[in-house]
């Protein structure tokens, strides 16, 4: 389970690079209730989105060329300088080094050797988010590769990720944790890509799944307001109902109403 106690390793932040951010922000307002905060007068048009008051994510303008509208998930390092040689190290890419972010932390992108992006955020005066899992937030993270066995070495070793295998269907789903993490500390998943994604033209890539308090009625919003559906609604006993949708500017992301515990 994701919380807001972030240690290496955990998910503690994502964005939204849009080409047209004031769309994004109503689409996404729409949807889960959010509002938009400006950084401020030098952020380049970055800012918050906010539930309750309380940022869940943050939305800007796409800054790298060629670059299409996705989600970029971010995990917590202590030292992003030691994080970008362990990345180089593990035959990962490095998109941009590490730099400052005003006072507010360090951070760097990559991409592993699959294809997939993400990026690491090392705090200073920010933490993260200020709230997780619950409804209306980001609760869970899922890596969609086109080849597991070469990932999993790869964040094993700049994250040191503990893994455990768990049938799915006709596939194997890996479920990690931080590295000293238990059961209860999971934050996330590791799938192959399908086939039929692969022949679509879809790469490796980082899905963040949020909490709805009803998958059916969040598809149907998300639907009225441009939003189209990539995978339906799928029950799966423990877990939840859940579904995969893409905004209207393309960028892919889960909805999930999760199972209760015992159920």
């Amino acid at each position: 389970m994701l919380t807001t106690t972030y240690i290496p390793g955990t998910p503690n932040w994502l964005d939204l690079g849009s080409p047209d951010s004031a769309a994004s922000q109503a689409f996404y307002g729409g949807l889960f209730g959010w509002t938009f905060a400006s950084a401020g007068p030098n952020s380049g048009g970055y800012g918050f989105l906010q539930h309750n008051g309380r940022t869940v994510a943050a939305i800007g303008p796409l800054s790298e060329e060629g670059a299409r509208s996705a989600w970029t998930l971010y995990f917590h390092t202590a030292d992003a300088d030691q994080t970008n040689k362990l990345v180089e190290q593990a035959g990962g890419t490095v998109r941009f080094g590490p730099f400052d972010v005003f006072a507010n932390g360090r951070m760097a992108g990559y991409t592993d050797p699959t294809g997939a992006e993400f990026a690491v955020w090392q705090p200073g005066e920010t933490a993260g988010l200020d709230a997780v899992t619950e409804v209306g937030t980001l609760c869970w993270t899922e890596l969609h590769t086109s080849d597991p066995a070469a990932a999993k070495p790869f964040y094993r070793t700049v994250f040191g990720w503990q893994e455990q295998d768990v049938p799915f269907g006709d596939f194997t789903y890996t479920v990690v944790t931080p590295v000293g993490g238990g059961t209860d500390a999971s934050q996330g998943g590791i799938a192959v890509l399908l086939p039929e994604r692969t022949a679509a033209g879809t790469g490796s890539h980082w899905l963040p799944y949020f909490e709805v308090a009803d998958v059916d009625a969040t598809i149907a919003r998300a639907t009225e307001l441009g939003g189209a559906v990539r995978a339906p609604a799928y029950d799966a006993p423990g877990v939840g109902r859940f579904a995969q949708l893409a905004d209207p500017h393309g960028a892919a992301f889960s909805i999930i109403t999760s199972a209760a515990p015992g159920e």
